[in-house]
């Protein structure tokens, strides 16, 4: 499994290719063939309904959006035409052909978009990934005031195996042509051509935004459209990206791992003592990225540097100094989670540690159960998506709503590049379009994926131009800060920017 998901249950990337399944537009004149796509491929599957609309509205900024909810599907064809897989999208829309557009998708992989639609930028909202938040709570639908509808439409899609979307073939074969690193892009972003052409849209500016894992995707999708589809993107928006797997790799001798979640970890630390600034971060940033780093490099050639390095760190965490000792400054995540919360029976989140649930086996060697986070969510999610789409927006179907897929999870197959993440198309994508934007947002507490491995991978690019064309911001919270009425304020403004918007 990828780090985001599977740490989570712990605790949770371009050559067109001629074999390489192709996405046909859907016809509405001939909406039959992707009806009867499940008994034509010997699955026996119900028909998915045409596409379905309603008209809707919110209030944001004290003015009332009035927009139109349409939740249908696309087709997934392979180099003979036959349909394999059916992508379902749920796309909010207002007047205007050249109103800019925002493609949306999550991670996981096996995670739908719900999570960044009814949680970051949709026009309604439902509670969760905050403290407090409990699974049973009504998941009951309300005005979004964060969302990005008064200023671009947004078309969220559901990767095959999440939500509703589903493929037409085996698990093999679903492997090869959608559970792979390399496959997983080309179809995701032929979806957004055809969205696209299907909707009269190809003139509009567009936007992407990825989360978590949909960071990865995110500068693959925008090069591969760039390079091989002919859709360019304006600007990208990655929210908590896992932009480079291999950072976290050879914990023994690199000390990356290590400088990746030190600042984090300090965060939460001065959250819970209500001194979370950016000023008090910057020095912790500075010395993760000097005398932490050398001294771990230094290794036992420098017991009297290891010593400072382990009272330091004791200080910046607030944890016990035998723990830190015995860790050698070296502060594996789910043992900190659990270190952390130890005296009061309780475990922290690795998408915001200082989001706190019971520990149901405190004595256990290892932890044995869930994220507090990730265990939260499936509920309020799964219910808040499944009545939005079936009852108010009437897209009748009765199959499973997978918000979170651990199958998908499970039959993820990582192609050849994929260690090398995507650091090399955001860096080509930028490269290629002078005029394109990347806004890169982080919680500070996240320890899932954590803000320091973009701060340094934008450090490492080229400026390029202009050097304000990549932007990391920080913003208090986890992995899905923007569950923070403030930090996701302080997005909307971040992007407004990105986006020209006063």
């Amino acid at each position: 499994m990828h780090k985001p998901l599977q740490a989570a249950l712990l605790a949770a990337l371009i050559i067109a290719g001629l074999q390489t399944p192709s996405v046909l537009a859907a016809d509405n004149h001939h909406p039959a063939a992707t009806q009867d796509a499940g008994s034509a491929n010997g699955f026996n599957l119900p028909a998915f309904p045409a596409d379905a609309h309603v008209t809707q509205s919110t209030r944001v900024d004290g003015r009332t959006l009035k927009y139109t909810v349409t939740v249908g599907s696309l087709p997934v064809r392979d180099e003979k035409g036959k349909i394999i897989a059916q992508v379902v999208f749920t796309a909010y829309t207002m007047p205007g052909k050249h109103r800019p557009v925002t493609f949306a998708v999550n991670g996981g992989p096996g995670a739908s978009s719900v999570y960044l639609n009814l949680g970051a930028i949709g026009p309604k909202k439902v509670d969760f990934g905050v403290a407090g938040d409990t699974p049973s709570e009504p998941a009951t639908l309300h005005d979004n005031p964060g969302t990005w509808l008064g200023f671009t439409d947004l078309v969220f899609i559901d990767p095959v195996g999440t939500g509703y979307s589903r493929a037409l073939v085996d698990d093999k074969q679903a492997t090869k042509d959608f559970y792979s690193t390399d496959t997983d892009i080309k179809y995701l972003s032929r979806i957004v051509y055809d969205w696209l052409v299907k909707n009269g849209r190809m003139e509009s500016p567009k936007y992407l935004v990825g989360e978590s894992y949909g960071g990865f995707r995110g500068p693959r999708i925008t090069d591969y459209l760039q390079t091989q589809l002919g859709v360019a993107m304006k600007g990208v928006v990655l929210l908590s990206p896992y932009l480079d797997p291999g950072a976290s790799d050879d914990e023994n001798v690199s000390p990356l791992p290590w400088m990746l979640t030190l600042p984090s970890i300090a965060a939460a630390h001065l959250e819970r003592e209500g001194k979370l600034t950016d000023a008090a971060m910057q020095p912790i940033i500075d010395y993760t990225r000097t005398t932490y780093a050398s001294t771990l490099m230094q290794g036992r050639s420098n017991p009297a540097a290891t010593a400072a390095m382990i009272q330091k760190v004791t200080e910046l965490t607030g944890l016990d100094p035998t723990f830190v000792k015995r860790s050698g400054g070296r502060i594996e995540t789910q043992a900190y989670l659990r270190e952390v919360y130890r005296a009061e029976g309780k475990l922290g989140s690795r998408y915001d540690s200082n989001v706190t649930a019971w520990d149901p086996f405190p004595y256990a060697p290892h932890q044995r159960t869930g994220d507090p986070i990730l265990n939260g969510i499936i509920a309020p999610t799964t219910t808040a998506m499944v009545n939005f789409v079936t009852q108010t927006v009437g897209w009748k179907f009765d199959g499973r709503y997978n918000a979170l897929s651990y199958k998908v999870n499970r039959l993820w197959h990582e192609d050849d590049d994929a260690r090398d993440g995507s650091v090399s198309q955001l860096r080509e994508s930028v490269a290629n379009d002078p005029n394109l934007r990347v806004l890169i947002g982080h919680g500070w507490d996240d320890l899932s994926c954590p803000f320091m491995a973009s701060l340094l991978i934008v450090d490492q690019m080229p400026a390029m131009g202009d050097p304000n064309r990549v932007q990391v911001k920080e913003y208090p919270g986890g992995h899905m800060f923007y569950a923070r009425k403030d930090s996701q304020a302080l997005l909307v403004k971040d992007v407004k920017k990105l986006y020209g918007v006063n």
